[in-house]
């Protein structure tokens, strides 16, 4: 977690820039939050395609737990107001099936990424409950847009050279958020009256499915789509069969979540469509390869 800030805001006069290295549970975080009223948490231990460590989930825990206590006892200690903090809809599971994920969900976490992420919660909500620090806590759908990284960005290099995938016979429905977007709803909830002591999922509030996405990244390229049909569940078994059962899920399986709560409780709705997030997005690849 090396070269973490506490503000990043290069181009902006009026806040600083702050290195603090690497995070840990033993991180003074007492002179960093002189005068500060609200934090919002986003350093995380995230998705490792070529795990290294023999126990993931403890190494989850390192970053994603033991750092985020220690951050929120710091708030309190420093009289900070509000603590918003950057979960997961990993949270909440890896797939939907007849309806999308909801806030009042059991909680059913399948990977050590995802079952830090609750511990974490777990934590800010007792020491939320214990203290006068006011905590929010955010889940986000996969984060999209300039800069985004893994299987999202496969998919864009994919899109923009124009390869074929056996997708098109796949028919499931998938939740996103435009980081612009995301970044809306952490300020409502790091702002609004209403927020304090909630959970909210966040997305763009328009679903895809993997063969529609597809088709609108080739068409910002201005390409056509290049994908022809073939049985989702011929696709999965050769996926397994070649070690790649997780990443086939994610492209196959559905992952839906309602957003209704923040925008009825914080009347937050997402600035940007997901056709203009596809648009900049795009536009941010293409830029890569001129």
């Amino acid at each position: 977690m090396s070269g973490t800030h506490l503000l990043a805001a290069e181009t902006n006069p009026k806040l600083q820039w702050v290195e603090i290295g690497d995070l840990n549970n033993v991180t003074d975080w007492g002179v960093l939050l002189r005068g500060v009223t609200t934090v919002i948490h986003l350093a995380a231990r995230t998705h490792v395609l070529h795990e290294k460590e023999p126990d993931p989930l403890e190494a989850y825990r390192r970053i994603n737990v033991a750092v985020t206590e220690r951050l929120a006892k710091a708030c309190v200690t420093a009289g900070v107001k509000r603590l918003v903090f950057l979960s997961s809809v990993k949270v909440n599971g890896e797939s939907t099936l007849d309806r999308p994920f909801c806030e009042s969900d059991i909680p059913q976490p399948q990977d050590a990424y995802g079952k830090s992420k609750l511990e974490a919660e777990t934590v800010l909500k007792e020491i939320g409950n214990g203290s006068d620090l006011e905590t929010v806590i955010v889940r986000p759908p996969l984060v999209y847009g300039p800069g985004v990284k893994g299987n999202f960005l496969r998919l864009l290099d994919i899109a923009r050279r124009g390869w074929p995938l056996p997708l098109a016979s796949v028919q499931n429905l998938r939740s996103f958020i435009y980081v612009e977007n995301l970044v809306t709803a952490i300020i409502a909830c790091a702002t609004h009256a209403h927020a304090p002591g909630k959970t909210y999922l966040v997305s763009d509030h328009s679903d895809l499915s993997t063969p529609e996405l597809l088709r609108q990244l080739a068409l910002h390229f201005g390409l056509p789509a290049r994908i022809w049909p073939c049985p989702p569940r011929l696709l999965q078994g050769v996926a397994h069969l070649l070690g790649r059962g997780a990443e086939a899920s994610r492209l196959l399986g559905s992952l839906q979540v309602d957003c209704s709560l923040i925008r009825s409780e914080l009347g937050w709705t997402p600035p940007f469509s997901i056709a203009e997030g596809l648009v900049q997005t795009t536009h941010w690849h293409q830029k890569k390869y001129q």
